[in-house]
C-alpha cells in the first residue's frame, strides 16, 4: 500500500492518525459513528465507507495514491526503469538544440525537468502546506474565531501570527492545523506526530 497519512476526527477531537489501515482499524475499534478523515497530504476529507466488518473496510482501502493510468502501448524503451514514452511537440530551433546535447534529446529534457523541479521544489512544498491546512481549517476551524485573519496569515507566511489566531481554537483542531502548515512556515522537516 501506498504512504499514505490520514487523520480522523469525532467532532473536534482527533481520534485516530497513521496508515489508512491504522486509522479504520481505530475508528472501527472506538465505534465512532460519524467521523471526518482527512489526507494529511492535501488536507482533503477522505471518503471512507466503515459499513461491515473492520475486514470489509480494510478491503475497501485505496491500494496506492495515484491515479489509475490508461495502459500504455508496449514500445522498446526501458520499463523497467519506469521511462514512459510520450509525445513532445517543440519547434525545430527547440529540436536542433536539444540533439546538439550530450546524451541526445531524451537526457537533456530529464535534466531540464529534475533541474526545474529542484529549483521549484519548496516553493511547490509552501503552497502544498498552505493549501492541505486551509482545507482542513476550512472544514474543522471554519467557524472558529479568527479563520480567515488565520487563513490570511497561513498564506503571508506569518507563522507567529497564524499560532496567536489559532490559539483559542480547539485543541486538536489547532495542533492538527497547525501541524499540516508546518512546511509553509519552513518547518517542513519537523518532526512527524
Amino acid at each position: 500500500m501506498a504512504d499514505f497519512h490520514w487523520t480522523a476526527f469525532w467532532g473536534e477531537n482527533r481520534v485516530a492518525g497513521g496508515s489508512p489501515a491504522e486509522v479504520v482499524t481505530a475508528v472501527k475499534a472506538g465505534g465512532h459513528e460519524s467521523v471526518l478523515v482527512f489526507d494529511d497530504a492535501t488536507g482533503k476529507p477522505v471518503d471512507l465507507d466503515l459499513r461491515g466488518t473492520l475486514e470489509d473496510c480494510l478491503g475497501r482501502l485505496p491500494r496506492d495514491n495515484v491515479e489509475p493510468v490508461e495502459p500504455v502501448e508496449r514500445r522498446p524503451g526501458r520499463p523497467k526503469l519506469g521511462v514512459v514514452p510520450r509525445e513532445v511537440t517543440l519547434l525545430p530551433r527547440h529540436w536542433e538544440w536539444l540533439g546538439q546535447q550530450p546524451g541526445g534529446a531524451s537526457v537533456a529534457l530529464r535534466k531540464l525537468v529534475d533541474s526545474a523541479r529542484a529549483a521549484g521544489s519548496s516553493g511547490d512544498d509552501t503552497r502544498r502546506a498552505q493549501e492541505a491546512s486551509d482545507r482542513f481549517m476550512r472544514a474543522l476551524g471554519g467557524d472558529q474565531p479568527g479563520y480567515e485573519d488565520a487563513a490570511r496569515a497561513l498564506y503571508a507566511g506569518q507563522e507567529n501570527r497564524f499560532k496567536e489566531l489559532t490559539e483559542s481554537w480547539p485543541k486538536d483542531v489547532r495542533e492538527h492545523a497547525r501541524y499540516l502548515a508546518r512546511a509553509a512556515f519552513g518547518a517542513g522537516s519537523a518532526e512527524e506526530k
